[in-house]
């Protein structure tokens, strides 16, 4: 029975590969590969789920195939079969099939039809991994899946400004969730020693014997997960990224931010709730964050003037009830609100264009008085009050830029000093230097020996900051994330002793995707000139191409499941002690911030409006 988990990831990989290689002009060649490729899965998917139930409905687990294998740590594909999987699985299959014939017809004659498609099945391989995840490195695979196509279809008119912007604001907030789950698979690592997966998590005895004597990594551990979960289900403070991601398609709303993707946060918490269920501060903070995340929302929800940010707000308000859901032990009555809320928010968003044009005809025919509601019994000045809140969506965007970007901006700001000269006449002989240090340690007295890895990875640390608020040079911006990941690779390697095999296993990936995406800039810079970081060029609209190119070396250069890097950062964290917790801090924001910057400059240079276009267009958002 087993077998058929390695099948349902087989199916929606292979669609995935005949869609990238059909030709764009085959509009109905590229829908049916899609329509076909999801409407299989979904029929071979409820056959399982018949016989599984009719054989009693065991929970499944394999271990698929072991990645990398060394003393002590095993990095290994684990899928996992449960109710929580089926659920999630039969409500994905189902509204993906819908989505999928929808788009047939709604995306017709559009000029990105085939991208349209490949992100849709992109995002369908990603989604199935997740679910069917049985660790976290598994999971954070098709975690990372989900991301990258969400930003490609958020983006996906890729000529305009708004898009494209808010695009790069969505991944910035995911890229918190993904550094969530790094730190989580770090502290579990130190706690279990192994890559944990979740049959093992239910074993209630073995959780209790490792967390009696290690509680506050547990919390740690569990809050860690909290904030991926929040980060990707729009909860708060992480709600205002919700309606922006409405940028795309209506399809693909429908299908990621009002069904499946928003709901993923709330399969984390459900597949890791053996874990954290008998601590009772977390399952206070998940309770306050659904309440809280639920009354501002519906609040918002209340006065948006546009129907897909209304439906958006809504969406997360009923995520935020399905948190406490989950945080009081309700399982199934959080599975059957999640497959409710995903099928109401996807039927909204697919009629909204008719529903608005059936308001604004009643508005003119049928006008009728506004009732008042339950915002009435609060006293008047109160009630105004939370109106204006609400109408600016209670500051939730500038708080975010408060509390996190514009620190990293201020300090990245005051390297301006730093150029491609001095980079290299400093930083790359002290780097050199540090090699030194390295092969001859054991001249280091201890207590110096001790900082170094801190001090090397603040240096890493530098570089990327640098590079995320470098407004000119994009290829001094893409040498400075190489270089940082050098830097981090040189921290780990003080700290113990281990074969040279992990360090070319994390430096292999990124020396390849670095040499291709500098080669992409530099032919860029000779055929265009204007490369620099300062606005939006949109050069993918005449050199498609290169732009290719590029966004698969930045998928390399960020640790993407395609070069030995993604197995190498796991690698690297495991190499990090328990008493490390500065080292690990450094290193996890090098990894948020070094994301940010590479797909910083990948819209920079490729995406937004044409940078020679003779039209007048806003640089602004209004």
């Amino acid at each position: 029975m087993t077998a058929f988990l390695n099948i349902f990831i087989l199916i929606p990989i292979i669609g995935f590969i005949i869609s990238l290689i059909v030709p764009k002009a085959k509009e109905n060649t590229l829908s049916w590969v899609a329509f076909f490729t999801v409407g299989v899965h979904a029929v071979s998917f409820l056959a399982f789920t018949f016989y599984w139930l009719f054989n009693g409905h065991p929970i499944l687990n394999i271990k698929d195939v072991s990645l990398y294998q060394t003393v002590g740590y095993d990095f290994f594909l684990d899928f996992y079969f449960d109710k929580i999987a089926a659920v999630y699985l039969f409500v994905g299959s189902f509204l993906t099939f819908l989505v999928t014939i929808y788009s047939r017809y709604y995306m017709h004659r559009e000029g990105g039809y085939k991208r349209f498609f490949n992100s849709i099945l992109f995002f369908y391989l990603g989604y199935t991994i997740t679910v069917l995840s049985g660790n976290l490195e598994t999971l954070f695979m098709g975690w990372e899946i989900l991301g990258v196509s969400s930003f490609l279809l958020i983006a996906f008119y890729r000529d305009r400004y708004l898009p494209v912007k808010n695009a790069v604001k969505v991944f910035s907030v995911y890229r918190i969730g993904d550094i969530g789950i790094i730190l989580a698979m770090w502290m579990t690592h130190n706690l279990w020693h192994e890559n944990i997966t979740f049959l093992k998590l239910n074993n209630a005895d073995l959780v209790h014997e490792h967390l009696q004597s290690h509680s506050t990594i547990g919390v740690l551990i569990s809050l860690m997960i909290v904030i991926s979960a929040a980060a990707k289900s729009a909860q708060l403070p992480f709600s205002s990224w919700l309606p922006r991601a409405m940028e795309g398609p209506t399809p693909s709303s429908a299908i990621f931010y009002g069904s499946l993707s928003v709901h993923i946060g709330v399969f984390l918490l459900l597949r890791t709730f053996p874990f954290w269920e008998n601590q009772l501060s977390v399952r206070i903070v998940i309770g306050v964050l659904g309440f809280l995340t639920m009354f501002i929302t519906s609040g918002i929800a209340r006065v948006q003037s546009s129907v897909k940010s209304q439906i958006a707000y809504a969406s997360a308000s009923q995520i935020g009830l399905i948190f406490i859901e989950v945080a009081c032990g309700f399982e199934n009555l959080a599975l059957l609100h999640f497959a409710g809320n995903a099928f109401l928010r996807s039927y909204q968003l697919l009629v909204s264009p008719s529903v608005v044009t059936y308001l604004i005809r009643e508005q003119f025919y049928n006008f009728s008085p506004h009732q008042k509601s339950i915002e009435y019994l609060l006293p008047p000045k109160m009630r105004n009050a939370v109106y204006v809140l609400c109408l600016k969506e209670w500051n939730l965007d500038s708080l975010m830029y408060r509390l996190l970007w514009n620190p990293l901006k201020w300090a990245g700001k005051k390297l301006d000093f730093l150029n491609m000269n001095r980079v290299l006449l400093f930083f790359i002989p002290a780097y050199v230097a540090g090699w030194f240090c390295w092969i001859y340690e054991k001249m280091i007295p201890e207590y110096i020996h001790h900082y170094l890895p801190v001090f090397f990875s603040f240096i890493g640390l530098i570089m990327v900051l640098k590079s995320f608020t470098e407004r000119k040079k994009s290829r001094m911006s893409w040498v400075l994330v190489m270089l940082n990941h050098f830097w981090m690779a040189l921290a780990i390697s003080f700290n113990e002793h281990f074969t040279y095999l992990h360090i070319v296993l994390y430096l292999s990936g990124i020396i390849v995707a670095g040499i291709v995406g500098y080669i992409c800039l530099e032919r860029l810079k000779r055929l265009e000139f204007a490369i620099g970081l300062n606005q939006f060029h949109g050069h993918a609209y005449k050199h498609p191409k290169i732009a290719l190119v590029f966004l698969i070396a930045c998928l390399g250069l960020t640790g993407f499941p395609i070069t030995p890097t993604f197995i190498g950062e796991d690698l690297v964290f495991t190499h990090i002690h328990e008493d490390q917790a500065l080292l690990a801090f450094f290193i996890s924001l090098s990894f948020v911030i070094d994301g940010l910057s590479i797909i910083r400059i990948y819209a920079r240079v490729f995406l937004g409006p044409h940078a020679k276009s003779v039209y007048e267009m806003a640089y602004r958002s209004s």
